[in-house]
């Protein structure tokens, strides 16, 4: 029996406690007391508990090592404030943000659900944060970085679409000698227009200036929606190749509601159609590794990607790495699976490597 998903989930998501925003704030809010107060005991039982090692997991990619390819995907830690204890969570990365430049409350809540019929999350959360600036201390203050953090930018709400590309820079400015690698999310659903900047007329002036600040010094990446089509990455691909980016993170979460068995918003009763905001998890897993799988073949796998989207068994896992994927990001299966789900997946895969007939489903 797994004690976390048989037990301690069904009591989390029946609603007998908060919101499913509330709760992950105070998960955060003991991450950051534990890294900031240096509970190392705490710490150190947490390692032992959800931690695998092996060095065939590692993976050399941009002149970072990784530990392991499994990473804390954006929109979780915001604001970095977990930045102590992922690593103690069994966590080869970490992807803070996403960021902007000013600080925002986002989208008026509740804005956060989770949709067990479909072991899938629905969120509008509107890039709630506070701001670059405040991130750009927290990491200044970290005491220790033991794995390669990632800083995915968006938009200020208020800044508009033409000025998209100033803001992004403003960001990055203040950030980029602080991240290991960078991400410009132009994919959530949940900033009005946005994703009208995946288009490579608006992307491609975001793109001109962050890499020519950025001169070659860290590894920037795009994150593009699983709704796009197929001419639509060529598009990206091509930007990517023209602008020397270091790969692409596919993918963000799906407006699509077509394949939802959930009828109704849990507790509001509202159409699960008429409710913004972008679906992750299971819904997701299917067309995020076609994703992954046509940039990798249309790129000779010659541009990193980093897979996410449906992540909870070592089988999905294993099939988003062999459509192409260097690196994967969990995050709603994390939320579904229990803090367990990493290391199960880690003796997966190290398994599988070194002897893949024995690898077809979760240990």
């Amino acid at each position: 029996m797994n004690l976390y998903r048989d037990v301690l989930r069904p009591l989390l998501f029946s609603g007998f406690r908060a919101d499913p925003e509330t709760l992950k704030v105070q998960l955060l809010q003991a991450l950051h007391w534990m890294g900031t107060t240096h509970a190392t005991g705490v710490l150190a039982g947490l390692e032992r508990l959800f931690c695998y090692e092996d060095p065939v997991l590692q993976v050399k990619l941009w002149g970072l090592t990784f530990p392991n390819p499994i990473g804390l995907a954006a929109g979780f830690d915001k604001d970095g404030l977990g930045l102590a204890a992922w690593p103690s969570l069994g966590f080869g990365f970490v992807e803070v943000g996403t960021v902007t430049a000013q600080a925002q409350p986002g989208n008026p809540k509740p804005r956060l659900f989770q949709l067990p019929q479909d072991q899938a999350g629905l969120n509008h959360m509107g890039f709630n944060n506070q701001g670059a600036a405040a991130l750009a201390k927290r990491l200044r203050q970290l005491p220790q970085h033991r794995i390669p953090i990632g800083v995915n930018l968006g938009k200020s709400k208020v800044t508009p679409l033409q000025e998209a590309a100033t803001d992004y820079l403003t960001s990055f400015r203040l950030l980029k000698e602080l991240g290991d690698y960078f991400v410009v999310n132009v994919s959530s659903p949940n900033t009005p227009g946005l994703r009208s900047l995946q288009a490579t007329e608006q992307l491609e002036p975001i793109l001109v200036a962050v890499q020519q600040e950025n001169q070659g010094q860290k590894p920037l990446l795009v994150k593009i929606a699983p709704d796009l089509d197929w001419p639509e990455i060529d598009g990206i691909l091509e930007l990517a190749q023209t602008h020397q980016l270091a790969g692409i993170v596919a993918t963000n979460t799906t407006l699509r509601r077509n394949h939802l068995q959930t009828r109704f918003l849990p507790g509001r009763g509202i159409p699960i159609t008429e409710e913004a905001g972008g679906i992750s998890g299971a819904p997701l897993r299917a067309r995020s590794t076609e994703v992954i799988r046509y940039i990798h073949q249309a790129t000779q796998g010659k541009l990193p990607i980093i897979g996410v989207g449906g992540i909870f068994t070592l089988a999905d896992a294993l099939e988003k790495l062999e459509a192409g994927a260097s690196l994967l990001q969990v995050y709603t299966g994390w939320v579904y699976e229990g803090p367990g789900m990493v290391k199960r997946l880690l003796q997966g895969i190290s398994a599988h490597r070194k002897a893949p007939i024995r690898a077809a489903a979760d240990p």
